[in-house]
């Protein structure tokens, strides 16, 4: 069993952190004997890596072959077909009123059953937020089921039902709408104060004061930090950096679309059967939008073909929710991909103004960061997808003297941004890490170099990080591991080839979180049953991460039996444990630690069974998974669990909750090999080379796959993805014929590997990795460009148009197919 060490270490400025209580070194030797007692930290934690059976060991996902033979394990597998199509009207405009809608004609189409408007909903109503995020919701409450002010081009004006999918499509084309169309604002840089308010109306409301938003202003957030005088200590500096980057919005392009099922249970309840990641969320979100009791609500989620994080929105529920509820009948609802890509939830569109301030020796001494984000029409994850652009890239520079984070967050007249694996450090990281690469150029000093004189290590506190404490990072480490694994310091950085093309390479590190830190909760239920096997019962989604294998192995190792005794059950508002759901790099982390305190909690209980059993005390017992024994008395596992269902007033069942006071960072430090056609721009991967901290990994074979993932999506995000608008408001990659991921052949090879810190807060050490893995590539493609073809590139995604001309050469997207 793993306990939880205390945190020990140093800090640049002689600081000593001892169980928690930050102390000054008195003396040369006590700064050694905390050096020392930290290398003996890492030996233990090793060793206990080492003793473990089922953690830090590959498993086949407990899924694996429903998925892979292809069973019906999705919501459109596995819900009934003779239920009401539901398809939504969309409005073409980015911003009008509607001012008549005439649905008679579509009406008379056989087979349709009910038209709702803007007439059906009372459009004085409290408003509601579709992000899943904690109450209070940090998002404000901006939205209305149907809403006659449509606000981007691709909301919703009508939702219609019929008894089959073709009668709704033709009923859709009857339906006559007259607008007033109003002028747009699609200029995020010009939207803060625009006369042009995307946000009139008086029932908007922000519910938390700290997210300083202002619908008069078309102000979805705004909040400003740091610590020391940034303007002076700049001004002393050797050298500045000043750039401002910008990364677009992109989709997640998961491959199965938003699909909700519904219908009325046994009980007059609205039963929910979505592709969701957030359950609990979905409940208090569709009972806000229907302005019903959460009571009537039951939410349940079956397997997930992808998420990402664009099903931490409840894009897709509240209108099959709106028919069943006022029909009494099953409804279903199934983006098309055009749906999928026009009105979603993709990554928030960014502008970041970086300034670095260095001596000429190398010393990061001040970071100045500006980030402008563009929530679009409503704003869903708005106020808390920015902090991260500096949280979780500042930080990693922590011993500058001074730094100052500021953000805007506003609203346009396009699509909804949402939340997106890396939730804003990808941006930030683009940004930062560019600007640091830039830096080690103006200095002549090796990238990897500059920033071993600058990058925390354990121990260190990092003021921009909320203040925490790194209490377990390997980022030295990983930056020592990568070098080795690229030839960093044995290859050339550029290399024309023989045919003429360039091989180049460019690194950078990021840092993300785990979890949000006093605020998710992780739970988890753990039941003895007969023959000795366990159901362990969870709310967190397992969205093709393997969570529901990953916990499975923390229960097991603590209970010391096989992962095939651990059955995973979840996600389901009416039977699981409350759980914040799967987002913001939470569940190994938090959830997991929840699964271990109730392992070790139904171990005891099934001591204390065992002892009874045998009449002698608990103490004197011993458990080896397989019986609870005393001396040359045993009984067994399959006897207990019979015992524990006669004649018993002991539940052999443990429910436990988790939160943490802190978000322990996974690191990770990387570097990109590209090669580059000097004569057409076009940019391909060789060889990505990534070294990853989470900890104790609970499964390694999962933690590649997710870091493999992850890495892909970035390179994509980095070449090619990107989301753009017609001069209308028309979004132009509507499809994967437009909007193109990367597919394997056009990733090279993926070189993975890990360097495990111990965070003895997280379940045997573990932090998270889901978030962490996707942010480097931006920014260390765009230095191997540079060092390549001598351009800096400041915005993604890096084009052959920019290879070959600059930044300065732009198609101006607006104009095609306006």
């Amino acid at each position: 069993m793993a306990d939880q060490k205390n945190a020990k270490g140093i800090f640049s400025d002689g600081a000593v952190y001892d169980n928690g209580i930050l102390k000054r070194a008195q003396s040369p030797e006590e700064w050694e004997k905390c050096r020392r007692q930290m290398e003996q930290d890492a030996e233990d934690a090793q060793k206990k890596r080492d003793e473990l059976k089922v953690v830090n060991h590959a498993f086949r996902k407990k899924d694996a072959m429903q998925l892979v033979t292809g069973k019906p394990v999705y919501v459109d597998d596995i819900t009934p077909k003779n239920c009401l199509a539901v398809k939504l009207l969309r409005s073409p405009h980015a911003n009008a009123v509607v001012e008549e809608i005439q649905t008679e004609a579509a009406m008379k189409v056989p087979g349709m059953v009910r038209i709702f408007t803007w007439k059906d909903v009372d459009q004085n109503a409290k408003r509601y937020t579709q992000a899943g995020q904690t109450y209070p919701e940090f998002s404000p409450h901006d939205r209305l089921l149907i809403d006659r002010h449509v606000r981007f081009a691709g909301d919703v004006v009508a939702v219609l039902a019929g008894e089959t999918l073709e009668a709704v499509e033709k009923a859709m084309r009857l339906v006559k709408v007259k607008y007033q169309v109003l002028p747009a604002v699609l200029d995020y840089r010009k939207a803060k104060d625009n006369p042009v308010l995307v946000h009139p109306e008086e029932n908007w409301e922000a519910l938390v004061a700290a997210a300083n938003a202002d619908n008069k202003r078309n102000l979805c957030a705004h909040d400003e930090c740091g610590e020391g005088d940034v303007e002076k200590v700049l001004a002393d500096c050797d050298v500045v950096i000043d750039r401002v980057y910008h990364t677009p919005a992109s989709q997640q392009a998961m491959m199965e679309t938003f699909r909700t099922y519904c219908d009325i249970d046994e009980y007059g309840r609205l039963n929910i059967i979505s592709s969701t990641q957030i359950v609990f969320h979905v409940r208090r979100i569709v009972a806000n939008a229907l302005h019903i009791p959460k009571s009537k609500i039951h939410v349940r989620k079956p397997r997930i073909g992808g998420g990402f994080g664009a099903k931490q929105t409840a894009v897709s529920e509240v209108y099959p929710a709106m028919v069943t509820w006022m029909l009494k009948r099953p409804s279903k609802l199934i983006f098309t991909r055009e749906e999928s890509q026009i009105a979603s939830s993709p990554r928030h569109e960014m502008e970041l103004h970086v300034r670095l301030g260095a001596s000429k020796d190398g010393r990061i001494r001040a970071i100045d960061l500006y980030t402008l984000s563009n929530t679009g029409a409503y704003g869903e994850h708005g106020p808390t997808t920015v902090g991260l652009s500096g949280h979780k890239t500042i930080p990693l520079y922590g011993k500058a003297e001074a730094f100052r984070f500021v953000n805007d967050v506003v609203y346009t007249n396009v699509m909804s941004a949402g939340a997106y694996r890396g939730y804003g450090a990808t941006q930030g990281c683009f940004a930062v890490e560019s600007a640091v690469n830039e830096l080690a150029d103006r200095l002549g000093i090796d990238p990897f170099e500059l920033r071993v004189k600058n990058i925390i290590h354990q121990g260190d506190v990092m003021p921009a990080y909320y203040g925490e404490t790194a209490t377990s990072c390997a980022l030295d480490r990983c930056v020592e591991h990568v070098r080795r694994i690229s030839g960093w310091d044995v290859k050339p950085h550029r290399e024309v080839l023989p045919d003429g093309r360039i091989r180049s390479m460019g690194c950078a590190i990021t840092m993300q979180g785990s979890g949000i830190s006093g605020v998710d909760v992780g739970s988890a239920s753990l039941k003895l049953n007969d023959d000795g096997f366990y159901i362990l019962r969870i709310a967190a989604a397992d969205m093709g991460t393997g969570c529901d294998t990953t916990l499975a192995q923390v229960a097991a190792e603590v209970l010391e039996c096989p992962l095939d005794k651990v059955v995973t059950s979840g996600a389901d508002t009416d039977t699981s444990p409350y759980d914040s759901g799967s987002y913001a790099s939470s569940t190994a982390y938090v959830t997991g630690k929840a699964v271990e305190k109730c392992a070790l909690e139904l171990r005891s209980r099934i001591v204390r069974m065992g002892a009874e059993m045998l009449g002698v005390p608990a103490e004197n017992c011993d458990f080896d998974g397989t019986c609870v024994r005393c001396g040359e008395q045993a009984v067994s596992m399959t006897d207990i669990a019979t015992r524990s269902m006669c004649n018993n007033t002991n539940a052999v069942e443990v429910t436990v909750s988790n939160t943490s006071p802190t978000s322990p960072p996974p690191f990770m430090a990387s570097v990109a090999e590209l090669i580059t056609d000097p004569e057409t721009g076009e940019v391909r991967t060789e060889n990505f080379y990534g070294v990853v901290d989470c900890g104790t990994p609970l499964n390694p074979a999962l933690a590649r796959v997710q870091t493999e993932g992850g890495v892909l999506q970035g390179i994509g995000m980095a070449l090619t993805e990107r989301v753009d608008y017609n001069r209308r408001g028309r979004m132009m990659q509507d499809s994967l014929m437009q909007y193109r991921i990367p597919t394997r052949n056009d990733i090279g090879h993926l070189n993975i590997e890990f360097e495990s810190s111990y965070e003895g807060s997280g379940p045997f050490g573990a932090k998270s990795i889901g978030e962490v893995v996707i942010n480097t590539p931006g920014p260390s493609i765009a230095e191997a460009v540079y060092q390549a073809v001598g351009r800096r590139i400041f915005s993604l995604p890096v084009t052959p148009e920019k290879v070959l001309f600059g930044e300065d050469y732009t198609v101006d997207q607006r104009e095609i197919g306006s």
